[in-house]
């Protein structure tokens, strides 16, 4: 049986004000969201016709939306050719009714850690949730430096992990989503800049405030948390289907979403400077 101290704290004062407690936790704490990125990116204060460089450009998303809010001149990279496939499809069918994307807008294989770029070339490097999967962090950061104008900036977004999440949790996490371990460190990625000569600018730790923002404004975390009890409760169900390997990425991104949403992992958002007269 549970001490009396404890049974007087949780059953006597804590009921007390268990529902006004509910009450103050159902008021939003009006978290920023991923909004927040384009946003600083604005206030670096390109001029249209900048060149900007994708790095980790995926299916072109971001790539196309930087263009058509800030008229830059954008070149998305990414490892994976069905990226690069898709986002060259998706930029012809834009360019039928917004010609002007053509010119502005290319996509080509590429890695952090050889960008396919002339040195100083660049006023802008984004970089979206991708350094977490490259083997040499400080190779990366060294080309963005190699890459960028004096004075260009580069705008990067990583996830870290944090002492909530437990070392079990972690060593099946990280593997499972192709983390290097490592770089899931702040302090590791934050020595790996400054040894690549970039200026840390910026630095805003988010903790677990897109993990909110995605469950107020889309119900994003509580799907995550019924799809990894489902995957939890029948994993044969969608071995059998799918295989084993497709089985445990869909439970690590589930989980990846959950752990962000709860303090597990916590992201962060750089604004980098390449020094001028360095």
């Amino acid at each position: 049986m549970a001490d009396e101290a404890f049974l007087s704290r949780s059953y006597d004062a804590f009921a007390q004000v268990e529902e006004e407690y509910k009450e103050l936790l159902d008021q939003s704490l009006s978290p920023r969201g991923p909004s927040m990125f384009y946003e600083t990116a604005e206030r670096l204060g390109l001029e249209p016709g900048a060149d900007v460089l994708d790095v980790g450009c995926g299916e072109g998303r971001h790539t196309l939306e930087l263009a058509q809010r800030f008229g830059w001149r954008i070149r998305g990279i990414d490892p994976v050719q069905r990226h690069i496939d898709i986002a060259r499809k998706d930029l012809a069918d834009r360019a039928q009714t917004q010609p002007e994307l053509e010119d502005a807008v290319s996509f080509d294989l590429g890695r952090a850690e050889a960008l396919p770029v002339s040195d100083a070339s660049m006023s802008l490097i984004w970089c979206r949730d991708v350094l977490v999967h490259v083997d040499a962090l400080p190779t990366a950061f060294a080309e963005f430096r190699r890459a960028l104008v004096p004075g260009g900036r580069a705008l990067v977004y990583q996830m870290f992990c944090t002492d909530r999440l437990e070392p079990g949790e972690a060593a099946w996490l990280l593997p499972t989503m192709g983390c290097v371990e490592q770089n899931m460190r702040p302090d590791y990625a934050e020595a790996a800049m400054h040894a690549a000569g970039l200026q840390i600018d910026e630095c805003h730790v988010l903790g677990t405030e897109w993990g909110q923002y995605g469950e107020e404004h889309s119900g994003k975390g509580s799907r995550n948390l019924l799809h990894a009890a489902r995957l939890l409760s029948d994993p044969d169900r969608y071995i059998q289907r799918f295989g084993d390997d497709n089985y445990q990425i869909a439970l690590g991104d589930c989980l990846w979403h959950i752990y962000r949403l709860i303090g597990k992992l916590s992201d962060r958002v750089y604004v980098l400077s390449c020094p001028i007269g360095s």
